[in-house]
């Protein structure tokens, strides 16, 4: 049986269901459980807020908290090839213990809504990633 902790942690996937070792996790007693603070209700919460993003700044102050807060890391780089749409901009999480499958496709996903919604926030990434390769436009 895992131990228990001082705050409510979510729910396990159905067996099969899903690849995030949450009771690995649990097992661990140097594991970081900050992941598992994200349930199912302020995973809702999260998506929603992810998705309402106002601005660049904002952005990054929400990747910043989602790392602070959760562990997870949020990369979001334009592709080394020409990105037309945000379809071009990767949004990638990195490997972490407990992170749920279906919350690693449901952030970025959130994330690019935002980015087809707001497309000004597009270009502040790509401007920040030297949209023109230092050709001086």
């Amino acid at each position: 049986m895992s131990p228990a902790l001082p705050f409510p942690i979510r729910t396990e996937c159905p067996p099969g269901a899903c690849t995030c070792e949450r009771e690995r996790l649990l097992e661990d007693p140097q594991g970081d459980t900050r992941i598992l603070r994200l349930t199912r209700e302020e995973e809702k919460i999260l998506l929603a807020r992810l998705e309402n993003i106002a601005s660049y700044d904002d952005l990054k102050h929400m990747q910043a908290r989602l790392q602070a807060n959760l562990g997870i890391v949020v990369s979001i780089t334009p592709s080394v090839h020409e990105v037309r749409t945000v379809r071009g901009i990767g949004i990638h999480l990195a490997e972490q213990a407990g992170l749920c499958r279906k919350t690693r496709q449901a952030i970025p996903a959130a994330i690019r809504r935002c980015l087809e919604s707001k497309p000004e926030i597009a270009y502040a990434i790509l401007d920040e990633n030297d949209l023109f390769g230092g050709t001086g436009f």
